[in-house]
């Protein structure tokens, strides 16, 4: 009997040094085995880990995004505010200086008025020419400086009623129908100071 297992042990023995690829694979196939296992026994540990991170981080990074979101429109809107802000003043700033001597200007106007009745009674008149030169004269640059600043006169008559640049202080039938609508007397010249109206043309509107 224990002959028996020594022969078999030999044998084995010697079968494993005829056989080395055959054992080596064997060997290799188990250490494969045993990695394959660890290796994804980690994985699944590892997994594991990174989910739970995953579901605690993803609350917190959409809280931030909302907070950048809500941040973003808050400047968007403060610069488009602070934008408008400048532009108005800018604008009025601008207007300030383009309208400065409008009190003065307006307060001018009357002197106009008078020089347009003095030359309207000096034209029916033969006995005032050598005054009415001189009149015409100083109305002449009084006239030149008002167009310098800006200062021009509202063409009124024969055209239709704007409200936009007269003010009707009567109305007169006519028989003409070409001129009902239309502005047929100017009681009271108007003037624009370059492009708004400084005084309204004071009018008769035919009906």
């Amino acid at each position: 009997m224990m002959k028996k297992k020594f022969r078999d042990h030999e044998e084995e023995k010697q079968d494993h040094i005829d056989n080395p690829t055959e054992n080596k694979e064997n060997s290799n196939y188990n250490g494969e085995h045993l990695a394959a296992e660890g290796s994804n026994g980690n994985q699944t540990e590892g997994s594991s880990e990174s989910d739970l991170m995953t579901d605690k981080t993803v609350p917190e990074v959409r809280a931030v995004q909302e907070k950048l979101a809500e941040m973003q429109d808050k400047y968007i809107r403060l610069s488009a505010e602070f934008d408008n802000y400048r532009k108005r003043t800018l604008r009025e700033k601008m207007d300030l200086s383009k309208y400065a001597g409008e009190n003065l200007l307006l307060s001018m106007l009357p002197l106009m008025d008078d020089f347009d009745r003095a030359r309207t009674y000096m034209d029916s008149t033969a006995e005032c020419i050598g005054l009415k030169d001189g009149i015409d004269l100083i109305y002449g640059k009084f006239s030149d400086f008002l167009k310098q600043n800006g200062v021009k006169e509202i063409e009124s008559l024969n055209i239709n009623f704007d409200v936009d640049i007269h003010e009707a202080v009567a109305k007169v039938p006519v028989k003409e129908d070409e001129k009902k609508g239309k502005v047929v007397d100017v009681v009271q010249k108007g003037y624009y100071l370059l492009d708004k109206v400084l005084r309204f043309s004071k009018v008769v509107v035919g009906e």
